[in-house]
């Protein structure tokens, strides 16, 4: 997928420097400060998907929903369309986010059980458009279908729909207010296979036709790739590598990107057999993260200098940047999902071909 030219103007979204805290509290125990999102930037330029990947607790939801205001930013700029969103408050902060919306993963959890789905697509157009009653009706059974439901619709509840059609609910009131940009937090991933690709077929169509531009949030790095025009990796709150979608997935700069690539399954009988990298170990307690790099605990190439110093973001080619001091210090990774690299750390991730070979991140893995 071509990325939209954005050379000659201004990044719809640009996130610069931002930082999320949160006070983890313990029994008995002093409250701690847990740095959930770290020094992270990012553009997105408009009619453009940003996809961000990465493991559980790496981040990920936090960011997009401190982009949108939903959480405190405690440090860090959030421009989007123009305005200083983190500067807002009040009115102002709720007049700018009528040009930013978000869909959630759950759409039964975020639509109202005892309102038909009609109200609640209309209920932001009334409070914001003032809009009166059988305008905003109106105005639902359009976006009912242009999501591909029916008229018919409109009086139903959300228990009535399946998973598949209250996403579409909820992607049409997601567009009830026409905004420029959209968080999608994990917008697909409670839905069978055949219901994701109708929904990610879906997004795409709108944003082709209305110029909508996405923060794509998942885990499941086949659909990312499908809709992401780039893409940005997230480990421990930080981002360690971003670029071209199709550079990143098939030259990944960053020994974290490698592993989350090679647990993609791929079922195709014409495919060579692939190395696939094991994780070992879990993700470290953010309130009390590693010195340095942040993947150093885990990594197999680890360095001396990567338990010391936190790499800063290094131009690679083919376009996007890399947080990893093998780009500066040593020997790139390329090519193959290792490189010519031999591991330094053996408790990194290790290589394995068998059917049973997984990304181990359970408790009492080896570490």
């Amino acid at each position: 997928m071509s990325t939209p030219n954005s050379s000659t103007q201004a990044p719809l979204v640009d996130v610069r420097g931002l930082d999320v805290t949160f006070e983890k509290k313990e029994l008995f125990k002093k409250a701690r400060v847990v740095r959930a999102v770290k020094d992270v930037s990012f553009q997105i330029a408009e009619g453009e998907t940003l996809g961000l990947v990465g493991e559980s607790g790496s981040g990920k939801s936090t960011t997009g929903r401190a982009v949108l205001q939903l959480v405190p930013v405690a440090a860090g700029d959030v421009t989007v369309a123009g305005q200083d969103l983190v500067a807002l408050k009040g009115k102002a902060l709720r007049a700018a986010r009528r040009n930013m919306q978000m869909i959630f993963q759950d759409p039964y959890s975020s639509l109202d059980p005892s309102a038909t789905v009609g109200a609640s697509i209309s209920e932001p157009l009334l409070v914001h458009e003032g809009m009166s009653a059988k305008d905003a009706r109106a105005r639902a059974v359009e976006l009912l279908e242009l999501v591909g439901l029916r008229e018919s619709h409109v009086n139903r509840y959300p228990y009535e729909f399946s998973g598949g059609q209250r996403q579409r609910v909820a992607i049409a009131r997601a567009l009830a207010l026409n905004p420029k940009f959209i968080v999608c937090d994990e917008a697909v991933s409670a839905l069978d296979v055949s219901t994701q690709n109708q929904v990610i077929n879906l997004l795409e169509k709108l944003r082709t036709e209305f110029g909508l531009s996405y923060l794509f949030i998942a885990h499941d790095l086949a659909i990312v790739r499908h809709i992401s025009h780039r893409v940005a990796v997230m480990y421990l709150g930080h981002i360690v590598e971003i670029g071209p979608a199709e550079r990143v997935y098939n030259d990944p700069a960053h020994p974290y990107t490698q592993v989350l690539l090679s647990a993609i399954p791929d079922a195709s009988p014409y495919r060579e057999k692939s190395n696939r990298i094991l994780l070992k170990g879990e993700l470290p307690d953010p309130a009390n993260p590693p010195s340095g790099c942040p993947f150093q605990t885990r990594c197999a190439y680890v360095m001396d200098i990567c338990k010391q110093q936190m790499p800063p973001m290094t131009s690679v080619d083919g376009g996007g940047d890399v947080a990893c001091h093998l780009q500066t210090t040593g020997p790139a990774l390329a090519g193959s999902p290792l490189g010519d690299l031999k591991p330094t750390n053996p408790a990194g991730p290790v290589v394995g071909t068998g059917p049973e070979d997984i990304i181990e991140t359970t408790v009492g893995a080896e570490k």
